[in-house]
């Protein structure tokens, strides 16, 4: 197989979770040009149907489906799954992005805000492959899994950050964890799972914090600067293609080399 086929996903029907802005559209534009058929999900029905008109434009069979991921009944997980189904009657690759932080101090942290940030970043992630697992990549035969983990599942956040998110970064290492479990008991079905760890990336969730420590990031970092509107897609497309067929369980972090330092 030549190099370029090994990356063609030309027949593959990925799944994007908080996929109407930020690094989910970016993942799912890139999922989308190396000819995937593409869903996104996300809550907001507005930003969605302006993602998928995005994707439409540049030539990408897509749809959109709103989803509340955080209810704890799992229930918007069993409807994401058939929705996709439905339309394109197979799911390939599963990107699970969607996810939520809350600032306070660890002794001060809302029991309702740690319950929030749990049940969506590590709860839902759950379901979710649970549900996509069983009904479409087993028996298919074969799927490849892609969460998005955080380098703040990695270790604490610098002090000089003043970053209050414990939640965050507990939720964010038991995906860490969760990717290897997962690939260690699903690689017999040939399901490939691995993580990708993003460092610093001006989103929503994160322009609080680079709007006051924007230049001590971009320091602290080997490469000088901070992720762009480019840097996701290529570990995405390589994740998700067969160019990965033999990688499962491991850690890709894509932030500039902070995490090396």
């Amino acid at each position: 197989m030549s190099v370029k086929a090994l990356f063609d996903l030309s027949g593959k029907v990925a799944l994007v979770t908080g996929g109407s802005r930020g690094l989910g559209l970016q993942m799912a534009e890139a999922l989308g040009e190396m000819g995937a058929k593409v869903a996104i999900a996300a809550r907001k029905p507005a930003e969605l149907a302006a993602a998928e008109a995005a994707l439409a434009a540049a030539g990408i069979d897509a749809l959109s489906v709103p989803a509340d991921l955080g209810d704890p009944s799992g229930q918007s997980a069993a409807a994401l799954v058939e929705a996709v189904l439905a339309r394109f009657g197979r799911i390939d690759i599963l990107v699970n992005n969607a996810g939520a932080t809350w600032g306070a101090p660890a002794e001060d942290y809302p029991p309702a805000a740690w319950d929030k940030v749990m049940t969506l970043n590590i709860d839902s992630l759950f379901r979710l492959s649970q549900e996509v697992g069983k009904r479409a990549m087993i028996p298919q035969g074969g799927g490849k899994i892609i969460n998005i983990a955080s380098i703040a599942g990695l270790g604490g956040n610098p002090p000089a950050l003043s970053m209050h998110t414990i939640a965050y970064n507990t939720s964010k290492g038991a995906v860490v964890n969760f990717t290897r479990a997962l690939a260690a008991e699903w690689g017999r079905y040939n399901i490939n799972v691995n993580a990708i760890c993003p460092g610093f990336f001006p989103s929503k969730m994160s322009q609080g914090l680079l709007d006051r420590f924007a230049q001590h990031v971009v320091e602290a970092t080997p490469l000088g600067r901070l992720g762009g509107e480019e840097d996701m897609k290529g570990a995405a497309v390589f994740l998700a293609s067969d160019a990965s067929r033999h990688i499962t369980g491991q850690l890709l972090a894509v932030d500039g080399g902070v995490s090396a330092t």
